[in-house]
């Protein structure tokens, strides 16, 4: 049996290439998401580690937690303890660390780097071993700075030119006095570094005669360990903890692992469903070539083969699909992680060197995914060859479905799609979070519900294509009886699509959805004319507000301020604002009391209010971060939203209690509304800032839907891999159709059909069957989105179902284009059967 399985393996190769190719994709996705996470994660570890070759031990602030109604204050790391660090026994030297974030411009204005990976720091002393000069000589005053290799070489910057950059919102144009190299990993990644000498960034960051750490360096023949031991004995435990620089590296290695794995989860999610939908086709592909050598099959009954012979026989053909799939998936995937690497770095994204890592796991993961797969969508049609008896086979009498499975199937098609819809319905009515896991369940029992009566479908569904096939003459008559001859062939080919539709259409209405329903909380809830904000949403210094206050033009200003505190021993954020012109620039629902705010009178969102039991005319104390209290009235309650929420108070009552004042936004009313020259004057105004956006409501919105075009142009490449798949599906069963009534082919030119009429009859049969699974996925793919977005609904009141037609009809147009190429090879090779040669086939 063994041997009779490789020789029909080898009988068949034409028909089982497309079931190769099929796994053959799912399999390389996955394995090359392998590689690519493997390979990235791996270089980025090195990288890290290179970052503290200098640091044996890092003594940094003790966290603490808020006790009680006091905030919990930081404790700082003065030059004292830096001084005690470096006079402890088995210690060479110490040197303090500043870090914070400054915002360098290219020379043509543009923020270098990607926001949040634009860091400045400090150079220890003349020489400091971290940061090995490549030119120049240490900086010196605020007028002073040194780059980065990497950055000197993208930006075109060399010793000697002068330089933009911004901390926390003034323009600084100090002069380049050196460059140095550095194995930071954030460089490495395409981000920038700029240092000042240590005074300078204590200033600039904030942090005057303190550091954020203090690194050690172990003298010779002393370990990191015994270091460690040396400064806990000599440092004060109740305000910093030492950490060696051995568990920093691994500390850092492990969270890059988690990061990538988030990667590694989503990607392998996309290579399970191009897996999930070439289960389809191998099934499709072995029930055919099953039924195409029943009488094969009975004979081997009839001497002597038992049931489980002849299903092994066909598992045996599944494991050779499968292992060659594996392998020349896994060959691919080794490409495609290597692709994939390449293209970051061409899409700006820089990644550091490092070898391709292709692991054990990751081949052993190719071999059984490839194979598992293959025999588990092989297995059902092998059971069901062996169950038909060796008699009716030879006889040519072969087992159709009787009414009895079919009644079955459709019953538990109709239980599973019932129970799906009323799960996913009963998902919508519950809290976002709490609706997730029962709406994801209800979603996967909907879809297996539906590929059950696809079949049932099948019949209506096409029928209704008649009048428009009819017009095709013969062949769209003969398309669409061939389209309902096998509904469980039409289903399962179908079926591949649908599932990649469903995926796209039910995305791509949600991101439409909530893009409006953004758009409607802006401009529901912002009267001002702009947002002004740092470019990587980080805070803003005071005295941006109080440039743009001066600014020509400008009527009013207020900030947004965060700051914590201690109310009902919880920890509450603040909102600091301008108290007058706070309820001119926002519009928001005032549900109780009124929109005041100035002296001890606040307002609250309804949820804050509503977690505290307050009303409006509510008293309750407040503990700022300096541990003093004050009694604070709610003078309204109004409905908060995901751009504006919490409890609101006057600047000038809350800055008092502030040790370093900073605003996350400030929002501006102008004379002359927004426009582009009212827009490019508060730039000017700021010095032209790289680091700082002005956005008017316009802007804030086509930021958001530049955040879902990527994202959603992202899954589309991704979920491109089913709809290849699926294409397949379609080329692989039609082809084997058209071996299957070659004698019928042979009949219908023997009798005046054209080679055209033969070749638009298999094409307007593949066009039937692909709109068919793309109705199917247009319409589940409404019904997930129309779900989602009443679950995203009990969290965002102006979300609103937005159907987006123009997208929906080429989600179809892609379907029947789907259909016309896969129909391409076989109507070309139905035509070209000989027809005498096709009526004596069997």
């Amino acid at each position: 049996m063994f041997r009779t399985a490789l020789r029909n393996v080898l009988a068949h190769k034409a028909r089982l290439l497309m079931t190769v190719l099929a796994v053959m994709l799912g399999v390389a996705f996955v394995s090359g998401t392998l590689v690519f996470t493997n390979s990235l994660s791996t270089a980025l570890q090195n990288s890290s580690a290179k970052g503290f070759d200098q640091v044996d031990v890092a003594v940094r602030p003790e966290g603490r937690e808020d006790e009680g109604d006091t905030v919990g204050k930081t404790p700082e790391l003065t030059q004292a303890l830096l001084d005690r660090s470096a006079r402890v026994p088995g210690a060479a030297s110490a040197f303090g660390v500043v870090r914070g974030f400054t915002a360098l411009a290219d020379k043509d204005g543009k923020l270098v780097g990607g926001g949040f990976q634009s860091e400045g720091g400090n150079y220890w002393g003349t020489k400091d071993p971290r940061y090995p000069l490549v030119s120049g000589h240490a900086p010196s005053g605020r007028g002073e700075v040194l780059i980065d290799s990497e950055t000197a070489k993208r930006a075109g910057y060399k010793v000697g030119d002068r330089v933009r950059m911004s901390v926390d919102g003034p323009v600084l144009t100090p002069t380049v006095t050196g460059v140095f190299t550095t194995d930071d990993g954030n460089v490495a990644a395409g981000g920038s570094l700029t240092l000042f000498d240590t005074a300078t960034a204590q200033q600039l960051f904030g942090k005057p005669g303190t550091y954020d750490e203090i690194d050690v360096t172990a003298a010779a023949g002393t370990s990191q360990t015994a270091l460690k031991a040396a400064l806990d004995r000599a440092l004060p435990k109740d305000t910093v903890e030492t950490t060696t620089g051995k568990q920093l590296a691994d500390d850092q290695a492990e969270i890059i692992a988690s990061s990538m794995s988030g990667l590694k989860q989503g990607l392998l999610v996309f290579a399970g469903i191009a897996l999930f939908v070439g289960t389809f086709i191998i099934a499709n592909t072995f029930t055919m070539l099953v039924a195409q050598r029943t009488k094969e099959l009975a004979l081997l009954r009839a001497v002597g083969a038992s049931r489980r012979q002849v299903t092994r026989s066909v598992l045996v053909e599944a494991f050779v699909v499968g292992a060659v799939a594996g392998v020349a998936g896994l060959v691919a995937g080794i490409g495609i992680g290597a692709g994939l690497k390449a293209l970051m770095g061409t899409l700006g994204a820089t990644v550091p060197d490092g070898p391709l890592v292709v692991s054990p796991g990751t081949v052993a993961t190719a071999l059984v995914v490839g194979v598992v797969v293959t025999m588990l969508a092989a297995w059902l049609p092998g059971r069901r060859a062996a169950k038909i008896p060796p008699v009716a086979a030879m006889s040519s009498v072969h087992a159709k479905a009787t009414t009895k499975s079919l009644v079955l199937r459709n019953t538990i098609g109709a239980l599973f799609s019932a129970a799906g819809v009323a799960v996913v319905l009963a998902a919508t009515s519950m809290d976002g979070s709490d609706g997730q896991a029962p709406m994801g369940f209800g979603a996967v029992l909907l879809i297996i519900g539906v590929f059950v009566l696809t079949p049932l479908l099948s019949r209506p569904l096409i029928a209704a294509a008649a009048p428009v096939l009819r017009a095709f003459g013969v062949s769209g008559r003969l398309a669409r009886q061939n389209s309902v001859r096998n509904p469980r062939r039409t289903a399962a080919t179908a079926s591949a699509l649908m599932i990649g539709l469903t995926l796209i259409t039910g995305m791509t209405v949600m991101a439409g959805s909530l893009q409006t329903s953004i758009d409607k909380m802006a401009s529901a809830a912002i009267r001002a004319d702009y947002v002004v904000s740092m470019a990587n949403g980080n805070e803003l210094s005071p005295d941006v507000e109080r440039t743009l206050k001066k600014t020509d033009g400008v009527t009013l200003t207020s900030p947004l301020r965060n700051a914590p505190s201690r109310i009902d021993g919880q920890t509450e954020y603040l909102t600091g604002v301008n108290g007058a012109a706070i309820g001119r620039l926002t519009d928001l629902t005032v549900e109780e009391g009124s929109f005041t705010v100035g002296g001890d009178r606040v307002v609250v969102d309804d949820e804050t209010a509503k977690s505290h039991d307050w009303t409006a005319g509510s008293h309750f104390t407040v503990h700022y971060e300096d541990g003093k209290a004050q009694q604070l009235t709610v003078a309204g309650v109004y409905r908060g939203n995901d751009m504006i929420h919490g409890i609101m108070l006057d600047t000038a009552r809350l800055a008092p209690h502030q040790r370093d004042a900073a605003d996350m936004q400030v929002m501006v009313k102008t004379a002359d509304g927004a426009s582009g020259a009212v827009k490019d004057r508060l730039e000017k105004a700021l010095g032209s800032n790289p680091a700082i956006r002005v956005q008017d409501k316009k802007d804030i919105s086509n930021e958001i839907a530049k955040m879902f075009t990527l994202m959603l142009n992202m899954l589309y490449g991704l979920l491109a891999m089913a709809v290849i798949v699926a294409v397949l599906g379609v080329i692989n069963t039609l082809a084997m159709s058209v071996f299957e009534r070659s004698q019928e082919i042979g009949m219908l030119r023997a009798i005046g059909l054209e080679r055209t009429g033969i070749k638009r009859m298999v094409r307007l049969e593949s066009l039937v069957i692909s709109l068919f699974g793309g109705v199917l996925g247009i319409g589940l793919g409404v019904f997930f989105g129309w779900a989602a977005g009443e679950l995203l609904g009990t969290r965002m009141p102006t979300y609103e179902l937005v159907l987006p037609w123009g997208r929906m009809a080429a989600f179809l147009l892609l379907a029947a284009v789907v259909g016309v190429l896969a129909a391409l090879w076989p109507a070309r090779r139905a035509a070209r059967l000989n027809m005498l040669q096709a009526i004596k086939s069997e």
